[in-house]
């Protein structure tokens, strides 16, 4: 079996979350600066071992003030744990799609996780490199790794939800080996 090494485009992919807010609305934010590692055995994605690398301080919400409190200590606390960490432990089949199993890291608590991996297809860009292109989805409780600040509504609830959606649409080109000459 030959190892395929596929290279990350930073340019064609995001990795977003969503959190439920005052339990009427949705804020969405992302993370600007990240990186992914894949490899598979051929082709087969279930073969596949994939680590991803964000930058909390790179959390973008489209509001200053959030982003600041987002990498505080209520939250992420980059300053202590500057970078959140996924690590693979394998991949099935799902019908036409896959589940990821594997480890999260976050605020330097790994807890494991679910993810439904979306296999999107390779093709041949106009410079001939085969890319490949996924989307990820999956929900973490939030709470599990410590990330708990809230406030209390006077009308009931809170103001955060624990649930937290994660999203990612990634592109990876194909690695060619070169050969050795002989």
């Amino acid at each position: 079996m030959e190892t395929i090494k596929w290279q990350f485009d930073s340019a064609h992919s995001e990795l977003r979350f969503k959190i439920r807010h005052l339990m009427i609305a949705n804020v969405s934010g992302a993370f600007k600066n990240f990186d992914v590692q894949f490899e598979t055995q051929n082709e087969d994605i279930t073969t596949g071992k994939i680590k991803v690398k964000a930058e909390i301080d790179s959390i973008s919400t489209g509001n200053e003030q959030r982003d600041i409190h987002l990498k505080n200590g209520d939250f992420f606390n980059s300053a202590l744990h500057p970078e959140l960490e996924f690590q693979s432990t394998s991949i099935e089949e799902e019908g036409d799609d896959f589940l990821i199993h594997g480890n999260l890291t976050l605020k330097g608590v790994t807890r494991p996780v679910k993810l439904h991996l979306e296999y999107s297809g390779l093709t041949k860009d106009p410079w001939g490199n085969e890319r490949a292109g996924f989307i990820v989805t999956g929900k973490i409780n939030r709470s599990e790794w410590g990330i708990s600040f809230n406030n209390l509504l006077e009308t009931g609830g809170v103001a955060l939800s624990d649930e937290v959606k994660i999203s990612a649409e990634v592109q990876m080109v194909k690695v060619v080996p070169v050969a050795e000459p002989a």
